[in-house]
């Protein structure tokens, strides 16, 4: 089973991480990023 993928907001001049709430009003200065979830291994 595949795990959805995760958004993250990233000042774009500092890069530090910010809420993607805030990253989406201010899209001159932030970048909203997706993060891929790797699938896992099932147990045995």
């Amino acid at each position: 089973m595949a795990k959805k993928p995760r958004k993250i907001g990233r000042d774009a001049r500092t890069g530090q991480y910010i809420p993607v709430d805030e990253a989406l009003r201010r899209p001159n200065t932030t970048v909203v990023e997706t993060i891929k979830k790797k699938p896992t291994k099932p147990k045995k």
